[in-house]
């Protein structure tokens, strides 16, 4: 039917003599009564052996996901073996007694899939996920590798290696610091608070990786998760195949005890040079049962639990000291843990803190606004649904629920119980959540540029990277002259081959020349870096031939289209003069107070450092980019035998902190050579392929 032209203008002007706010509602509609959770439908079942199966059939796609969830993570590895469950979860696939590493990858790559294995605190597990013609394979490959690993001693080797490798790329970056060292004060001797060392992963051999399997990985206590086209009847009988014949049932012999909580302390980790502070602030909170988990999710979400929450919008959005602030409800099999985290410049540390601080005790003490706990209830109850979708989430999230030994129903009544969660529930909760007064609060940054600000908060302990206990002396100590060996530094030229994650990406030449200037006796350093298509770099400068005071530096670098010029004159007193020009305009002139470098000069002063194990220097650094000076610390350690394309070598290992974290291995022999260079914590390495003396 046709609406005449008179009728619509009628229409549109009864509209228009409606009053605004009558059109349109100004409060939002109230929430509808929540719908009982409709789960599809899932089915359990055991083997003789003590192996519980779990399955949700769905055969709507002929997929079939597979994880087998053993209780052998992190937290069960013995005293001064951190790390041996991380090993042995990656050395699970390196060969069997029926195929080697690369026929498993092969076999399961071939039917267009992956198997993979990992560790957590609490359990490994082995996972894939196949089209459901290949499940009979999929399951082969699990009960092969599981119940016939060989660990060949070069596997183990290169798993170390690996290990090692990322585990010094790891310590270099400022939050897994403040992650260890947080966990360390946390949870105390709790296997929960230890974590993998460079010592603990070397001394784990090929004996523990095959005594921890056959004492850890049991069918008792383990939890095989199947969810796709697949029934329990038929995911039973490939169990029984090929997993019947594992046994063995596992006990928990892990401490469970946990520090009393102490007066609050802030552990300082002094690095010097980060331009930026990370902020971590927690304690231990619950038992993965415990009844009050709902109304910590909900405080958890106001408080932290994202982009809307309060130390988002206050520490970022209102006054501009982080890019994020963020806050986060841990659960464990064991006692969990809250904690609040950011990064801070140095200069807003201290507020950055105490606004946390004063976050935290607010949700203790004020009630929740009635419309901020609805928008927080609403999104978690809203969003929970989306997490059960597909089959592989449902089975995840009831593997979560039966290793941790929650209810029947706990899926199922989820949301109501957040739904549930009143303002007097979070006032009570966070009580007990966000202690104030007993707090851990870690924060990694540079040491003397933001100690005095945290002492006003409460006390403060000192320690280096490494743990090693600090003084507010230790601080604010002059740089001290290091006494160089110039004799190390012999004419001649070195090249490296430039590797990215393992593989050669470029080249790298040094030349080390004896010459004069103004009548001085001088070393001149000459570098050449090509790297790929991405350009390159050339550096030149010299140094005092008896005491290597730099005397100039010069460097022209270009990358994707462009180019960046730097000239400088380094004088007594620390006296940086030059100019930046390129892509980058900087005139500089500058003083320091003290003898300072750029990061170029150190392969070339570590060689002439009087090394020794755990020795250590502090050397200040001119950061050209940013017109900036920052000392940086420098430890000594034996580094073992090195093999790099020019030979095989004795080495010191020298670490360097900073924002940029350099690791050298330098020949014990003199005259010294640096034969191995990494950026730690990038995929960036440097191996000596050839050496020149002239």
């Amino acid at each position: 039917m046709k609406i005449s032209t008179c009728a619509a203008g009628l229409v549109l002007n009864l509209v228009g003599a409606v009053p605004l706010a009558a059109q349109f509602p100004t409060r939002p509609p109230p929430p509808t009564t929540l719908r009982a959770m409709q789960l599809p439908p899932f089915s359990e079942g055991s083997l003789p052996n003590g192996l519980q199966i779990v399955v949700v059939e769905n055969r709507r796609l002929p997929l079939v996901s597979i994880s087998l969830t053993m209780p052998a993570g992190s937290s069960y590895d013995p005293v001064g073996k951190e790390g041996l469950a991380s090993l042995t979860s990656d050395l699970l696939l390196r060969g069997t007694t029926t195929r080697s590493a690369d026929e498993i990858a092969a076999e399961i790559e071939y039917v267009g899939s992956t198997l993979s294995a990992g560790a957590g605190a609490d359990f490994l597990t082995l996972s894939t996920t196949v089209l459901g013609e290949h499940v009979e394979l999929a399951f082969e490959l699990i009960g092969d590798v599981l119940l016939n690993g060989t660990f060949p001693e070069d596997e183990v080797a290169l798993t170390r290696r690996r290990t090692l490798s990322g585990l010094r790329a790891q310590e270099a970056q400022p939050g897994f610091l403040a992650s260890k060292y947080f966990a360390a004060a946390v949870y105390g001797e709790h296997p929960y608070g230890r974590t993998a060392t460079s010592a603990s992963v070397e001394s784990i051999t090929r004996d523990d990786i095959v005594a921890y399997t056959a004492e850890r990985l049991r069918p008792g206590g383990s939890v095989l998760v199947v969810a796709g086209d697949l029934s329990l009847g038929e995911a039973r009988d490939l169990a029984s195949r090929f997993l019947g014949g594992w046994s063995g049932t596992t006990g928990d012999d892990r401490s469970r005890s946990v520090p009393a909580p102490r007066p609050t302390e802030i552990i300082l980790v002094n690095r010097p040079g980060s331009a930026q502070s990370n902020i971590l602030v927690g304690n231990l909170t619950m038992q993965p049962g415990d009844s009050d988990y709902y109304a910590a999710v909900v405080a958890n979400k106001i408080l932290g639990g994202g982009t809307d929450a309060r130390l988002f919008l206050i520490l970022r959005e209102q006054n501009g000291w982080t890019y994020g602030a963020y806050s986060s409800q841990n659960r464990p099999q064991g006692v969990g843990r809250f904690q609040a985290s950011t990064e801070a410049r140095p200069e807003v540390t201290d507020s950055a803190l105490a606004e946390i601080l004063y976050q935290m005790d607010r949700l203790r003490t004020e009630p929740v606004p009635d419309d901020e706990l609805q928008g927080a209830r609403g999104f978690l109850v809203g969003s929970f649904p989306l997490t059960i979708q597909t089959p592989q989430q449902i089975a995840r999230q009831v593997r979560t629920a039966r290793l941790l030994g929650l209810e029947d129903d706990y899926l199922k009544t989820y949301r109501e119980r957040l739904a549930a969660v009143d303002a007097e529930g979070i006032l009570r909760v966070a009580g007990s959540l966000m202690r104030r007064d007993s707090a851990v609060i870690v924060v990694v940054g540079d040491g003397p540029k933001i100690y005095d600000g945290l002492a006003a908060i409460a006390p403060v302990r000192i320690i280096d990277t490494d743990g090693n206990p600090l003084t507010t002396a230790d601080l604010s100590a002059e740089v001290a002259a290091i006494a160089f060996d110039a004799s190390q530094l012999v004419a001649g030229r070195d090249s490296f081959v430039v590797m990215v994650q393992g593989n050669p990406f470029g080249a790298l030449t040094r030349s080390i020349e004896y010459s004069t200037q103004d009548g001085r006796p001088v070393f001149l350093v000459k570098l050449q870096m090509q790297m790929g298509a991405m350009g390159g770099q050339s550096a030149e400068y010299t140094m005092d031939a008896k005491t290597l005071d730099p005397i100039s530096y010069e460097q022209e670098a270009s990358q994707m289209g462009q180019t960046i010029q730097t000239k400088l004159a380094y004088a007594a007193g620390g006296r940086v003069s030059g100019s930046v020009s390129g892509a980058v305009e900087a005139t500089i002139d500058t003083v320091f107070g003290s003898t300072v470098y750029d990061t170029d000069m150190l392969a070339t002063l570590v060689q002439a450092m009087p090394l020794s194990d755990g020795a250590s220097f502090t050397i200040g650094i001119f950061n050209v980019t940013e017109q900036t000076f920052s000392n940086v610390m420098i430890g000594v350690a034996d580094g073992g035998t090195v093999t790099v394309p020019a030979g095989e070598f004795e080495t010191w290992q020298v670490s360097v902190s900073g924002q940029l974290p350099w690791v050298y291995w330098v020949s014990k022999n003199a005259p010294r050579r640096v034969v191995k260079m990494e950026v730690a914590g990038s995929p960036l390495s440097f191996e000596l392929i050839a050496t020149e003396s002239r």
